[in-house]
């Protein structure tokens, strides 16, 4: 991996290109991400880059992060995550990643959590049939039969229920990049990004190139 930088979700719009077709796109605040600590195969036994997201005020930061951060003589972010890029001896303490690291026309795959919808039935959350809605039918959106009364007798494991829904890690691939605009640090992709508005979208090129 040579490209990755961390956003905020901003919002969906869509935009025109040259030749009239609309694309409906994903806005991403991306960066600018300040390198907090690079890591190497002799003192950590991996290369990777470690960058530092989003300012947050003094106060919310715990100290052992605080001296972490002044070690490094780096603004207090809020997001601290690590990138294994291929490149990582390149990099110095201080250096900045910003969303000129890509370019209209790259394929990315984008990382968040996606929304909570709290606790739902097995309709909404597996998309698993209803029953008759007559009014006799007393069995409209209910699971159904789970397990039964002789062999197995018992339910097994893994079986689709009603419980809670969203709030995970999801990955989206293959997404395009449409436009960068260096100066603001926007990245419009391609398409739907995964979480709500302001959720932090980690950016990587993709593993999984579309043929």
């Amino acid at each position: 991996m040579k490209k990755a930088i961390l956003a905020t979700k901003v919002g969906m719009t869509q935009i025109f290109n040259e030749n009239g077709v609309l694309t409906p796109v994903t806005v991403l605040q991306a960066g600018p991400c300040v390198v907090t600590q690079v890591k190497t195969v002799e003192n950590d036994g991996y290369a990777a880059v470690q960058v530092g997201f989003a300012d947050i005020r003094e106060k919310l930061v715990s100290k052992p992060v605080k001296g972490h951060f002044d070690k490094a003589d780096v603004p207090y972010k809020r997001f601290v995550r690590e990138f294994k890029f291929e490149n990582a001896s390149e990099y110095s303490v201080k250096d900045e990643i910003k969303a000129d690291i890509f370019a209209a026309g790259d394929k990315v795959d984008a990382t968040a959590i996606s929304k909570g919808k709290g606790f739902q039935g097995a309709i909404k959350r597996l998309g698993q049939s209803r029953g008759p809605m007559a009014h006799g039918s007393k069995f409209h959106r209910h699971q159904g039969s789970n397990g039964s009364a002789t062999t197995p007798g018992r339910v097994f494991k893994g079986k689709g229920m009603p419980g809670h829904m969203g709030s995970k890690r999801i990955t989206i691939q293959n997404l395009e990049v449409v436009r960068v605009d260096v100066e603001n640090n926007v990245i419009l992709v391609k398409g739907a990004v995964p979480g709500p508005k302001k959720s932090l979208v980690t950016l990587k090129e993709t593993v999984k190139a579309a043929k």
